[in-house]
């Protein structure tokens, strides 16, 4: 069946974190948030604000764990409920608000790596009229700066749309963020495949959705076994053809 459309996964597809599972920039938060608070005359200790850190972090995993997501404000109004349930109220919006700023943009201090092969394939599949989207799940660091990461390296150009869970309120493997993208761009989602590296969250939730999947699998195993994704590639500068094959299917 022809395809006429592409989403693409941001972690591990897109981008790659150098320390995957560690959370490399809880470090700069805190010291920003410790500055930041001491400056608004409530110091808070550093053993505080690590425990805080990750009790705002359980709280996520719960919300996560449903498949929703909530704003970045959200997870510093967490952590600042885990200091102390009044401290929220004691400060003032432009504290707040560079508490938000101080917590979302340490990815764009030390960055995550972008696949080399990634601007040519995504320029190829434009190139081909096909209609490019990202849909892809934020952790800790919010959509706006995913964004910003995209466009740093000459990619969000190529993106007539892009999905992020923090923005939209649901995570993947939902087959409703996948179906909020394709609306949003006016596709049809059996004409859309999904590109991404996880089994659970990219092939099970884009089939889930009724779009076709090709997983990236890097220099791991194989593919994921159930549901098999459509095409495997190592690379995505190997994705090019393995749409071609798709669209010639």
């Amino acid at each position: 069946m022809k395809v006429t459309t592409v989403t693409v996964d941001f972690w591990w597809t897109l981008f790659h974190d150098a320390s995957p599972g560690v959370d490399r920039h809880k470090l700069r938060r805190l010291v920003d948030f410790e500055a930041i608070l001491r400056a608004a005359g409530e110091p808070v200790s550093r053993e505080i604000l690590d425990r805080a850190y990750e009790e705002s972090g359980s709280y996520l995993a719960r919300i996560w764990s449903t498949h929703r997501d909530v704003p970045v404000g959200e997870h510093v109004r967490a952590v600042l409920v885990a200091i102390d349930p009044d401290l929220s109220g004691r400060l003032d919006a432009s504290v707040t608000a560079r508490l938000v700023d101080a917590y979302a943009r340490p990815a764009l201090i030390d960055p995550p790596s972008v696949d080399p092969g990634a601007l040519a394939a995504l320029e190829a599949l434009c190139a081909r009229g096909l209609t490019l989207a990202v849909v892809s799940n934020a952790m800790r660091t919010p959509g706006v700066v995913l964004r910003a990461l995209l466009e740093r390296h000459g990619l969000l150009g190529c993106f007539k749309h892009t999905t992020f869970s923090d923005e939209v309120g649901v995570r993947k493997p939902d087959p409703a963020i996948f179906a909020h993208a394709l609306e949003t761009v006016g596709a049809d989602r059996e004409h859309a495949v999904h590109v991404g590296d996880d089994a659970i969250l990219d092939v099970q939730g884009a089939r889930a959705a009724g779009m076709r999947v090709v997983q990236v699998i890097g220099e791991r195993g194989g593919p994921s076994a159930s549901p098999a994704p459509d095409a495997v590639i190592r690379r995505l500068a190997e994705l090019p053809d393995a749409i071609a094959r798709l669209d010639a299917d």
